[in-house]
């Protein structure tokens, strides 16, 4: 009787020890997701760029050298906008501000959102881009057939390591879904999800 007990209440510790296991795997793989973001924002890995906008350092513009900034642009499945960019490539000079404008087209007759998602390439060179202004930090609305062009301004800071001589910033597309929460109640308040 008594070894029956002692297996049970064995048995009953491994199954409370292997639940309480089971739910700290499943809220470490919940909060992963959120954590890694956190931590790519903070280190540029990945090429994940911060949302806000930064202020124009004064510092003096270093003459000596030219980086290549690329842009590139791509659309994605169920948004019906094309976005397309002035100039491909432009040379600034660290320390140096620059503008350059981005267009975006509604190709359908409905209005829709949609929001310009940044990566930089290489990623070490994410802490060194500072985006005055950009559309990225907001989503865009377009009425149906509408074009609407915007620019982007950046500095490049001096202390851009050496070894960068190019920078890529890629902008992708994605749709976002705007839903009235309650119209009946003349409630305005708007829910997104992407």
């Amino acid at each position: 009787m008594a070894t029956d007990r002692s297996q049970e209440a064995g048995v009953k510790r491994t199954v409370i020890r292997s639940v309480a296991a089971l739910v700290g795997m499943f809220a470490f793989a919940f909060a992963l997701v959120p954590l890694y973001d956190v931590f790519c924002r903070i280190t540029g890995l990945n090429g994940k760029v911060d949302t806000t906008a930064k202020a124009i350092i004064h510092e003096e513009v270093d003459q000596t050298r030219f980086i290549t900034v690329q842009f590139i642009t791509r659309g994605s499945a169920g948004l019906p906008w094309q976005m397309s960019v002035e100039t491909r490539q432009m040379r600034v000079h660290p320390g140096q501000t620059a503008e350059v404008d981005f267009t975006f087209t509604n190709n359908s007759h409905l209005e829709s959102w949609g929001r310009a998602v940044p990566s930089v390439s290489p990623s070490s060179a994410t802490t060194h881009l500072r985006k005055v202004s950009c559309f990225c930090f907001q989503e865009q609305q377009l009425q149906g057939d509408e074009r609407l062009t915007i620019p982007l301004i950046f500095q490049l800071a001096r202390d851009l390591p050496e070894d960068i001589n190019t920078i890529t910033l890629v902008y992708t597309l994605y749709p976002v879904q705007r839903i009235a929460l309650n119209p009946v109640n003349n409630n305005s308040a708007v829910g997104d999800s992407i």
